[in-house]
């Protein structure tokens, strides 16, 4: 094997190459040379390149999980707040952003109050989002009378986008489909009912099961009734230690929208983020296959508008 280094025994035999080498071997180190240079050049741009997309790819992943996503508004629940069509970015980390494969979230910097814009889970089914405005928090005591909604007593006046689109009901008569089953609730006169609160201690009995089945569920036990008996987990139970906050949301567009009033409080663990800002839109309605006039549906009016 050629090591590179002259044996003594070698030293004639070896004169002659060695005039002769460097214009051959020089020749030959030379192509050698001319030819690694730049591949070995491109592979560590290319390394570089490599590295750089799979960090950004990291980095992107950890600010959707954590710090901001961005969500599209499919529906009109939120008009004229929001648009079908916007196109915005949610503050995930403000309410503690939940850990992924978990049922964690991380450190909060506030809760949700009255007033703000969230995303969440839908409670019945985790994994669809809805966005709605907090209309009363954990603790708080909610009523609805003839459209208007009082929280504690103080009025929560409709914001200014909001918007009644159908007819009012009359207070006494109850909707169906309303939450609780079997109170004489409606859309437009609702309560008094009070958000459950970590801590509280909610009274069970077969009158008062409707509004508390599903935050027992939420929580990881079964409610059921028997023989004028609540039980939960198959045991019999008067009361029930609330483990979690809860919030009541509706949408701004008060007569199209389905919300608490419909389906019932938002545990905490649900809670996704708060709307930050609106950063596209345009009418979903027009077809990509006339670009002219989907580039002129973009409502330039709306883009970088804080979301409140």
């Amino acid at each position: 094997m050629n090591t590179g280094t002259l044996k003594k025994s070698d030293a004639k035999k070896s004169l002659k190459p060695l005039n002769e080498g460097p214009k051959k071997s020089g020749g030959k180190s030379s192509q050698i040379l001319n030819g690694s240079k730049p591949d070995a050049a491109l592979k560590s741009k290319s390394r570089e390149w490599f590295d750089a997309i799979i960090f950004a790819f990291i980095a992107a992943l950890i600010l959707r999980t954590f710090v901001v996503e961005a969500f599209r508004i499919p529906t009109g629940s939120m008009e004229n707040t929001l648009l079908v069509g916007d196109f915005l970015l949610v503050n995930k980390f403000v309410y503690g952003a939940p850990v992924p494969f978990t049922d964690a979230k991380l450190p909060a910097l506030k809760k949700p109050e009255q007033g703000d814009i969230v995303v969440f889970k839908y409670p019945r089914d985790k994994e669809v989002a809805y966005i709605k405005r907090c209309i009363a928090a954990a603790g708080s005591t909610l009523e609805i009378k003839a459209r208007k909604v009082y929280v504690d007593g103080k009025e929560f006046a409709l914001p200014p986008e909001g918007q009644f689109i159908g007819t009012e009901a009359s207070a006494g008569s109850g909707e169906s489909n309303i939450f609780p089953t079997g109170a004489l609730f409606n859309k437009d006169n609702y309560g008094p009912l009070r958000i459950p609160k970590a801590g509280d201690d909610i009274v069970l009995t077969p009158e008062t099961i409707n509004t508390y089945k599903y935050l027992l569920e939420y929580e990881g036990h079964s409610p059921s009734v028997m023989d004028g008996k609540v039980l939960v987990d198959n045991l019999p139970q008067s009361t029930y230690r609330v483990g979690q906050d809860y919030y009541f949301m509706m949408g701004d567009n008060r007569d199209n929208s389905l919300d608490s009033r419909y389906w019932g409080f938002v545990p905490e663990a649900n809670v996704v983020g708060s709307a930050l800002i609106i950063y596209w839109s345009w009418d979903p309605d027009i077809s990509f296959l006339d670009p002219f006039a989907k580039i002129g549906s973009v409502r330039w009016g709306r883009l970088g508008n804080i979301i409140r």
